[in-house]
């Protein structure tokens, strides 16, 4: 089975700091569990776009594609030792919900993510051309699988 679209909605996010670790190349998200990287995080103040999850974002920045892990918060936010941040403008976000299951990969990679480009464009929404793309790992709708084995990853692609 292909990973599906079974909502869609538009989200705003006000000026932000991304806190969390920046990579070039592969992220390795058991480093996070390994080390508690996510309890530190969940000490600060939250913005409500977090959605009681954790998050993987993308970015191509000065022509080099970012893969950040880490959680938006409050502009200003100071920045817990040995962690990166990145300011963000205000952005408004197409939140698309995928369906699927994420032992396959269905629901990550160029495939699903040129899914959701041909939707936007259906809807006549322009993407906001390499700012972030974000996989939203919500707390229960991706960390509990259905009868069927699979869950629901919020894909956030900023838009103008």
């Amino acid at each position: 089975m292909a990973a599906k679209i079974v909502d869609f909605r538009l989200e705003n996010c006000p000026k932000a700091r991304f806190i969390g670790k920046r990579y070039v190349g592969s992220p390795n998200w058991g480093e996070w569990w390994e080390n508690g990287w996510f309890d530190v995080l969940e000490q600060l103040p939250q913005l409500p776009i977090n959605d009681n999850a954790y998050l993987g974002a993308l970015r191509v920045a000065d022509g080099v594609l970012e893969y950040w892990i880490g959680m938006f918060f409050e502009a200003d936010t100071p920045v817990p030792d040995g962690f990166d941040f990145a300011d963000t403008d205000p952005m408004s976000y197409a939140v698309y919900f995928l369906y699927g299951s994420e032992q396959s990969g269905e629901l990550f990679g160029l495939e699903r993510h040129n899914m959701c480009l041909e939707d936007l464009k259906a809807r006549g929404i322009t993407r906001f051309e390499d700012n972030w793309c974000i996989e939203r790992c919500n707390c229960p709708r991706f960390t509990t699988p259905d009868e069927h084995g699979n869950v629901v990853l919020d894909y956030l692609i900023s838009v103008e």
